[in-house]
């Protein structure tokens, strides 16, 4: 998956929407700094845009999905950048109808094995199932 534009797009929004947890930097400049940072230079910028701005504009609503999808994980205790992670995947799975399901969630698992810690990936695939069963048509998969 190295240097797809969309993989890379789906990392820099990673690493910018991580960088909200720490700041209150714009997106615009989380972006810019994280395709420095993380040297994403073939990413889909207008991807990684959309990303992080359908994060910000429904964190609300994602995160009530990945509390109902993981009762018994409150979002404090999550690892932050699996949080993120399941953020992005499901602002994906339930807000954009031009991203298969399933691509959603190989790239959720991927940057999970890439970013996260070891059970990262087993974490993130959990809960993007419960998020399927729970919020997801079936037919659109």
């Amino acid at each position: 998956m190295t240097n797809d534009p969309r993989h890379e797009a789906r990392k820099l929004a990673l690493g910018s929407i991580f960088g909200w947890l720490f700041s209150d930097i714009d997106n615009d400049s989380s972006l810019e700094y994280s395709q420095l940072i993380l040297d994403c230079k073939d990413a889909d910028i207008n991807l990684a845009k959309e990303l992080t701005d359908g994060v910000e504009k429904n964190i609300k609503e994602i995160d009530d999905k990945i509390v109902g999808a993981a009762p018994e994980w409150p979002l404090n205790k999550i690892s932050k950048v699996d949080l993120v992670i399941l953020r992005i995947a499901i602002f994906e799975l339930l807000y954009r109808s031009d991203t298969p399901k399933r691509v959603a969630i190989d790239e959720a698992i991927e940057l999970a094995k890439d970013f996260g810690s070891d059970t990262s990936s087993k974490f993130v695939n959990g809960v993007l199932g419960n998020i399927m069963e729970k919020y997801v048509q079936h037919e659109q998969i």
